[in-house]
């Protein structure tokens, strides 16, 4: 079985080695640059080894790639970093590479071959685990994902949408969650504000319990505030690992 093995040394440099020889299969979080730098570094190595073979394939997984959010140029004079980490990957050459739910179709568009990982297997067990409750999708950004994802489970879905009225943001839920539980579907939780303030206006609105499930949860602030009005977070461990019992998590890598 093709194995490989990566050292780090310690002014940061990242090497890597073929330990024994097939198809390529690489498997990343990929949420860092050393992420990259290290597939660069396997791939290397294989190349060297496979010059004259054209029989064995390579494969790239990243469960969380960095820089996904950045899928444009927000402002004259900011660099598109999506596209300089795009460049940097299809610089690799693999002949296939998988992404976990990317956080837009740019990601897709802008890698060489590349394909999307579905979520909806992480939906599922997250829907049926609380008992077939209502989708709500946070934002316009969102409902596309998770109308489809509402169809295949043949649920209930709530768009919401967070407008500017006199310049303050107001959260707008279209439908009625009265006595209702409520599971929140979404790629990725930043700090997760966002949410915590939609859950608190769908409980306004009678919702019974709001649930989260998002793919990438960094949840960079913690979840003090979220537990205020947010009953318990679904996600992968696609960006790290979470100790908490207010997260169940499924294991991706």
């Amino acid at each position: 079985m093709m194995s490989y093995e990566v050292k780090k040394f310690r002014d940061g440099q990242v090497a890597a080695k073929i330990v024994e020889n097939g198809n390529l299969d690489v498997k990343l979080r990929g949420n860092s640059y050393e992420d990259l730098f290290a597939a660069a570094s396997i791939k290397e190595a294989w190349d060297a080894l496979n010059a004259s073979n054209k029989t064995c394939s390579s494969v790239l997984t990243l469960y969380c790639m960095i820089g996904q959010r950045s899928d444009r140029r927000f402002y004259e004079g900011e660099s598109f970093d999506l596209k300089i980490i795009s460049r940097f990957i299809n610089n690799m050459q693999f002949d296939k590479v998988r992404i976990l739910h990317p956080h837009s179709a740019i990601s897709l568009a802008l890698i060489d071959n590349s394909e999307e990982i579905s979520n909806f297997d992480f939906v599922e067990k997250a829907y049926n685990a609380i008992g077939t409750p209502v989708l709500v999708s946070p934002d316009a950004g969102a409902y596309k994902t998770t109308h489809s994802i509402a169809e295949k489970l043949q649920a209930d879905l709530i768009p919401s949408n967070k407008v500017r009225v006199h310049g303050e943001p107001v959260i707008s839920i279209q439908g009625d969650v009265s006595g209702k539980d409520c599971l929140i579907v979404d790629d990725l939780a930043d700090g997760g504000r966002t949410f915590k303030n939609l859950a608190t206006e769908l409980k306004s609105q009678g919702a019974s319990k709001v649930y989260l499930y998002v793919t990438h949860a960094q949840f960079n602030f913690g979840f003090e505030e979220l537990k205020e009005s947010i009953d318990h977070v679904y996600c992968t461990n696609s960006f790290r690992d979470i100790e908490d019992e207010f997260v169940t998590q499924f294991k991706v890598i």
